[in-house]
């Protein structure tokens, strides 16, 4: 097996390569396709390029810039640098390469970049409903979230047709002990039954209609501190075979989160569980006050 190597992309010809990862990762179109000049220069202007490279092919790449963070306070005599976060605004890896840890090396170092450059905010967006994304941020890397965007890139095609683009707006914090934790522990993630034996109360047990996870009709509207929130374990499967239960997913925890997030929940965990029947479940946890 080949040794993969993780850095900086520092001119035009890896950056150029960075093109043929999206079209083939994603099936990108020439319009949306970030070229790869833009990317450079960016890159020498303070932002994160970084890349996994098989020699001297790149075969997954991270890419962050700097902003600020949102004043909601409407105030405009804030100093930016007190605000200043990174979006990292794209990452991929390609097909053939998944599964072989690549996609963690490169927010460890997406991390490690932050940390040079004293940013201790990392910032990005996710499917809420993509069960494998999910883990990776919430249960790996540690983030949190109490922030959600309906519509966030408008309408998409193919499997994802008149599905809306929901986001979670999900936060890093790369100095935080919970992100130093979740990367430097060696203890296993904690299970469903963990959870449940600590007093997390699940407000929307799916039922299942043959392979088909449904939603409940309603939501539970619970006090308790600590709450789960079952989602599909496989969304894709959903999407590609019933696509009105995929935008009944959507809709019920579109409202589920707002109300929550609302109330000063947040998402602080990710659990998965098989069942009785045999039937893999997926879990969110939300904490209340829990900054």
């Amino acid at each position: 097996m080949s040794t993969i190597d993780i850095r900086p992309v520092t001119d035009v010809a890896e950056a150029k390569q960075i093109e043929d990862v999206q079209r083939v990762t994603w099936g990108m179109g020439e319009i949306e396709v970030l070229p790869g000049r833009f990317l450079h220069a960016l890159q020498k202007n303070g932002a994160c390029l970084l890349a996994a490279f098989d020699g001297d092919r790149v075969v997954g790449f991270v890419f962050g810039l700097l902003g600020t963070v949102e004043d909601l306070k409407d105030r405009i005599d804030q100093i930016a640098a007190a605000r200043l976060q990174m979006y990292s605004a794209i990452m991929g890896v390609l097909p053939a390469y998944q599964g072989q840890g690549i996609g963690y090396r490169l927010k460890v170092a997406q991390r490690e970049f932050a940390l040079r450059i004293g940013v201790r905010l990392v910032t990005w967006t996710y499917d809420p409903l993509e069960s494998r994304n999910a883990f990776f941020n919430i249960g790996k890397l540690g983030v949190v979230c109490h922030r959600y965007f309906r519509n966030f890139h408008g309408e998409l095609g193919g499997i994802n047709r008149g599905l809306p683009t929901d986001r979670f707006y999900v936060e890093w914090w790369v100095t935080g002990n919970r992100v130093k934790g979740r990367l430097t522990s060696n203890r296993g993630l904690l299970s469903y039954s963990a959870f449940s034996r600590g007093g997390a109360e699940l407000i929307n047990h799916a039922s299942r209609l043959g392979d088909w996870p449904v939603p409940p009709t309603a939501y539970s509207h619970s006090e308790s501190r600590l709450l789960l929130v079952e989602i599909p374990a496989n969304i894709q499967f959903i999407k590609e075979g019933n696509q009105e239960l995929a935008v009944a997913w959507r809709e019920h925890t579109r409202n589920l989160f707002e109300y929550y997030f609302e109330r000063n929940y947040l998402v602080t965990d990710f659990v998965r569980n098989r069942d009785d029947d045999g039937f893999e479940r997926s879990y969110y946890v939300l904490t209340f006050g829990d900054a």
